[in-house]
């Protein structure tokens, strides 16, 4: 499939909870409502909870790219000296930057709900707060949500992100460290931790969103709403394609007890199938699903 820049193209990935057996969904139709039912009856996970999983990681990889896009807007346009602007962002956000003797704190408000060119719509606060030296090889970032939503979804938490300006590639890179928790509608709970770096391959300073490529790495656990716990660790880099709304290659490991499974995405192009290997072996083609509005 060839790789859109249409706008209401959501990026997605790990749409799936594991439990004893890892049983997966094995369709992206909006009627796939069936339980799945695993070896033992006090393991029940239902698709409701898989897609909880899968919105929680899209939820914080969004919060991420949100800071970065507003961080890197501030660092070209002072260290450049340039009217530098990004596009990602649209007119319904307010960006606000107080200067301190010294620090920068940014306020990004979303308003009542403002619709992201991927689609996502966004509500409440992220705050920002950095050291004012914009020409430092690296910084830390405290990032914290105020009365923020996501798709309708409550978040809150905070994250802290270390930035580097130049990696050993030569690339803008961000390691977060992040504690969110989330309250759906229906009254679901889930909460994610963890760490995760997300190195700027392609696109950093063109002001345009849609050529914008991350690689990703790192680990994270996972709570969903029954209390089953879930280790996420990235084995192969995830390659993050802003005009994509899946994850287009890599592989993410998923461990529960003491069974382990794995994704692997693919070999870059923009679809919504991965390759499920199970604890022993078997091979799935799943189809990977997120918020639908």
């Amino acid at each position: 499939m060839k790789k859109s820049l249409n706008p209401m193209n959501f990026m997605k990935f790990a749409p799936f909870a594991l439990a004893l057996s890892f049983l997966v969904l094995a369709s992206c139709t909006e009627e796939s409502e069936e339980p799945i039912v695993e070896a033992s009856n006090d393991e029940l996970i239902t698709v409701a909870e898989l897609q909880v999983s899968d919105e929680a990681e899209m939820i914080s990889e969004e919060v991420s790219t949100v800071a970065e896009d507003v961080y890197a807007a501030d660092e070209i346009a002072l260290t450049a000296k340039s009217d530098y602007t990004s596009d990602y962002l649209p007119d319904c956000v307010t960006i606000t930057t107080v200067v301190t003797d010294t620090t920068r704190e940014k306020t990004i408000d979303f308003g009542e709900g403002c619709e992201l060119p991927n689609g996502n719509v966004l509500s409440g606060i992220i705050n920002l707060s950095y050291a004012k030296d914009m020409e430092a090889a690296s910084k830390t970032i405290a990032l914290t949500l105020e009365n923020f939503t996501f798709n309708d979804v409550a978040v809150e938490g905070s994250a802290s992100v270390l930035r580097v300006r130049s990696n050993e590639n030569g690339n803008p890179q961000g390691t977060v460290e992040s504690n969110f928790a989330a309250t759906w509608p229906n009254g679901d709970t889930a909460s994610f931790s963890g760490t995760r770096t997300r190195e700027w391959i392609e696109g950093f300073g063109t002001g345009f969103w849609g050529d914008n490529v991350f690689l990703i790495t790192g680990k994270r656990t996972y709570i969903g709403r029954l209390g089953n716990v879930y280790m996420k660790e990235v084995i192969t880099p995830l390659r993050r394609e802003l005009a994509c709304r899946f994850i287009v290659s890599g592989v993410l490991e998923i461990s529960r007890n003491d069974n382990t499974a794995s994704l692997d995405f693919g070999d870059g192009s923009c679809d919504a199938k991965g390759i499920l290997t199970q604890p022993d072996g078997t091979e799935t083609e799943i189809f990977l699903r997120r918020f639908l509005k």
